[in-house]
């Protein structure tokens, strides 16, 4: 490793080693090291000095132009970052700085070199050191520079770039200097169409691990750049420094992936030892301790950064870089030996990830959920996070994915808001409304949700140790496909979160699509050396045929990749359960149907939420269920099923588009709404507070007489209730919506005298999700339906269910998969 100097070796004296014996966590490099190939590139660069001996600086702005896709007079090359700061309040034309403070020392010392005269900006420790970019604004005076770091450092917050952009923009009068010499961790970054007042100065050598290089940049508007340039020393970048930079701007793989989850790891264990531990999305952590903790912490030969000389701070505050999951450990078993212990082995997990969404994973976890059951052992299901319009409600008010809720059934355990700590339900206009730990906690455009990733990937940490504690083994299901490059950085779901659990990861792949293989070895490409170290082999899913026909494709994908494929898994086609945590809709189940059958035409919405209401229906002889999309579609149906919805605004818009609103209003046959489909049957649906639609009202259907009002708070529960002639019903309510009758209208209460529904002779609208999964009132309400059309009813239970189907698919693994061999690298003894 290219190491840094001085520093490290007056600790080492300090604490009587060698500087090699000394474990560093004071300086924040990257914990995977330089990126292979630089240090031969330095040492080859050698030959170049001697036959031109004069560096070329200039070539790199040309390289940092096609990295950014700017200008190449946007950028300027320095002896570090450090060089740069220095010359920029020399070339600017102001009267004083802003420094944020606390934050790196150099700022006011090249403010001070400049005689410039300096005024701090004190982040507050009681808002956890968060900077306020509304009182940063209220401080500005006019012809000043602001100098912060994003992230900053030592606390390691940061703001999105946009918003200091947009600050930026909002006061051309005040200069800004934004340091990401920490950005590369975060993937955020202020670079983009110049601003008059904004530059940027980034480091090469915090996330290439190189220090004692001496190479930065500095990205700003081509004027301003040109005064620094004229101030800057010649000769300022060796030689040595631009061979390396031009290596790591065109030819350097390093990533951050793993930096989030041994972040969280390394903060748990902190807390663990009563260490106030402050949020960051960098590679370092700021802490709160007992005094002293540095000098204490050096005696035991593991340096970490005394914070008592920066601004705000004192001798309490530790700087703590985020090293190795064994260096780590190393540092938490010597802060306070008698509570916190070293990690213990992680719970046994088997992970599912895909080649592509629809791949099968779903059903699989829930086959392995009941495969390890049926063996003994106590086993959960978990996704770090879900999206999907198809939810359940636990039984203590949490919503979670219906995925999820069928995975715990195979496991024989309750729901748990721990399984799904984040649900992503998708709506046309705010982006999706995240739900954590089975809560709403509001809707986020994409860039803000990942934006909040990192935050987030606390809890879902946290929900995975706690369930993980409580069970011999895990079953964990990804999302999309490990081999999403544009998602990796902020992957939360599949090999980080695979990381974090120590998880044998399984890759599976649908062969039905076609080009299975070729998913398999694409996916593998794009894989980390760390992530191709957790995938254990491949699994072909959904397969017709003879499975000894694979045989060559499976050998060729053990010499490429050195992984095996472990079973080929038939098609499922009487299955009957849910495919994916997706709203495609599919009827899956084959069912011998009577000759005079119920025509069920379930409307087809564009949000739809919770299809899988209508699914019992599929099982009944006597009922023959198809979509309908739009009036050309609709027939003469006999019974018309409008399920429910995340935007009813939008659906509504739908309906009058497609012709559907006219028919649906015309119709004089029986109606089933459930939840958004009850209010779509209403008068009006209003969002005054915009929890789903930017539409304030909206005028419904005006099949039955109730208007319905959006409330901020969510109705998450498992309710009963009681029709007006005793019949019992039972389900779950995940809804935001309150309904009103504004004419005389039968009602359906719960236990508690609530309304859950309406009823009248022909329409049934209730918010009860699940209403018909009960096979005694699913049969009683077609024998009605029956009746009233003239036909005698049926009277015969069908049974509603996936015991049998889980324990089919149970067996079909064991015949396809060497669980023995599985159990055994999974360290599990049947």
């Amino acid at each position: 490793m290219i190491e840094h100097g001085g520093n490290k070796i007056l600790m080492a004296k300090q604490a009587g080693c060698r500087p090699e014996e000394l474990l560093d966590f004071s300086v924040n490099l990257h914990p995977d090291g330089p990126p292979e190939g630089l240090l031969a590139e330095c040492l080859g660069a050698f030959d170049s000095i001697q036959e031109y001996p004069e560096p070329h600086a200039e070539s790199l702005s040309s390289l940092a132009a096609v990295k950014w896709n700017r200008p190449a007079d946007d950028f300027l090359f320095g002896n570090g970052s450090s060089e740069l700061l220095g010359l920029v309040p020399r070339a600017l034309p102001v009267q004083d700085a802003l420094i944020v403070t606390p934050g790196y020392l150099e700022y006011e010392n090249a403010c001070r070199a400049a005689n410039l005269p300096v005024r701090t900006f004190p982040l507050a420790e009681t808002e956890e050191f968060q900077l306020n970019p509304e009182r940063l604004a209220a401080s500005l005076q006019g012809r000043e520079l602001v100098i912060l770091g994003n992230p900053n450092n030592p606390t390691g917050n940061t703001l999105p770039a946009n918003t200091l952009r947009q600050l930026a923009k909002e006061h051309p009068d005040t200069f800004f200097l934004l340091d990401e010499a920490f950005a590369d961790f975060t993937g955020d970054s202020s670079i983009g169409n110049t601003l008059p007042n904004l530059l940027v100065s980034r480091s090469l050598t915090k996330y290439y691990a190189c220090p004692g290089i001496r190479i930065g940049y500095l990205w700003g508007f081509p004027e301003i750049i040109a005064r620094i340039r004229e101030l800057q020393p010649p000769w300022s970048v060796s030689a040595l420094a631009t061979h390396a930079a031009t290596f790591l701007l065109t030819h350097a793989r390093q990533t951050a992936d793993g930096i989030p989850a041994l972040r969280e790891e390394l903060a748990n264990g902190l807390r663990a030892a009563d260490l106030k531990v402050y949020p960051s999305q960098a590679n370092f952590l700021l802490c709160r301790g007992e005094t002293g903790l540095a000098a204490k912490l050096l005696q035991k030969r593991i340096a970490v950064r005394d914070c008592s000389n920066y601004p705000g701070l004192d001798a309490r505050f530790i700087r703590v870089a985020v090293r190795s999951r064994e260096d780590n450990a190393r540092l938490l078993a010597a802060l306070t030996p008698k509570h916190v212990r070293l990690p213990k082995r992680k719970t046994p997990a088997l992970m599912l990830q895909g080649t592509c969404s629809n791949a099968g994973k779903s059903v699989l976890a829930a086959a392995f959920c009941r495969l390890l059951l049926q063996d003994g052992f106590s086993v959960a299901p978990f996704k770090a996070q879900n999206m999907a319009l198809n939810s359940f409600v636990t039984p203590d008010g949490g919503e979670i994915g219906r995925a999820q809720a069928v995975q715990a059934a195979a496991c024989h355990l309750a729901p748990d808001v721990r399984m799904n700590p984040i649900l992503l339900k998708p709506n046309s206009d705010l982006g999706s409304q995240v739900v954590l730990l089975g809560q709403p906690i509001g809707n986020f455009r994409v860039r803000d949700y990942f934006r909040k990733k990192a935050e987030l990937w606390h809890e879902v940490a946290l929900a995975y140790d706690s369930l993980a504690s409580e069970h011999d083994c895990i079953v964990l299901e990804g999302a999309g496909s490990p081999g999403e490059v544009n998602l990796k950085r902020s992957d939360i779901v599949n090999m980080n979160m695979a990381r974090h659990a120590d998880a044998t990861v399984l890759l599976v792949g649908d062969i039905d699509r076609g080009g299975v293989y070729a998913s398999f070895l694409g996916t593998y490409q794009t894989l980390e050396p760390w992530e191709r170290s957790l995938l254990h082999g491949f699994l072909v899913n959904k397969f017709r045929g003879d499975p000894s026909l694979l045989t060559d494709a499976h050998e060729y994908i053990l010499r490429t990749t050195g992984k095996p494929v472990l079973g080929v898994i038939d098609w499922q086609r009487d299955l009957g359960l849910p495919e994916e945590d997706s709203v495609n809709f599919a009827f899956t189940r084959p069912v011998e149907r009577d000759s005079r059958t119920l025509d069920a035409a379930l409307i087809a919405l564009g949000h739809t939420a919770n299809f899988t209401d209508f699914a019992p229906l599929e099982i009944e002889p006597d009922v023959r269920l198809r979509l309908v999309h739009t009036a050309a579609d609709f027939g003469t149906p006999d019974l018309v099923l409008l399920p429910g919805s995340k935007n009813v605004a939008a659906d509504m818009e739908v309906l009058h588009q497609n012709g559907l609103a006219e028919r649906l209003r015309s119709y004089h046959g029986f109606l089933v709404g459930i939840c958004g489909g009850l209010q779509l049957l209403g008068l009006s649906y209003e969002d005054p507070s915009h929890i789903e639609s930017f539409s304030q009202v909206t005028e419904c259907l005006g099949i039955l007489p109730i208007r319905t009002i959006l409330r901020p708070q969510k109705t998450l529960r498992q309710t009963h209730a009681v029709l007006s002639d005793g019949t019992k019903i039972h389900g779950y309510e995940i809804h935001h919506g309150e309904s009103f009758p504004t004419a005389p209208i039968e009602s359906i209460f719960d236990d508690s005298q609530r309304t859950v529904g309406f009823l009248t002779s022909n329409c049934f609208a209730t918010y009860l999700h699940g209403v018909f999964d009960e096979d005694s009132f699913r049969r009683s309400f077609l024998d009605r339906l029956r009746m009233r059309m003239g036909l005698p009813p049926r009277n015969t239970l069908s049974h509603y269910g996936f015991e049998e189907a889980l324990d089919r698919l149970a067996e079909h693994l064991r015949s396809r998969i060497d669980i023995s061999s599985l159990y055994r690298k999974l360290n599990l003894r049947s």
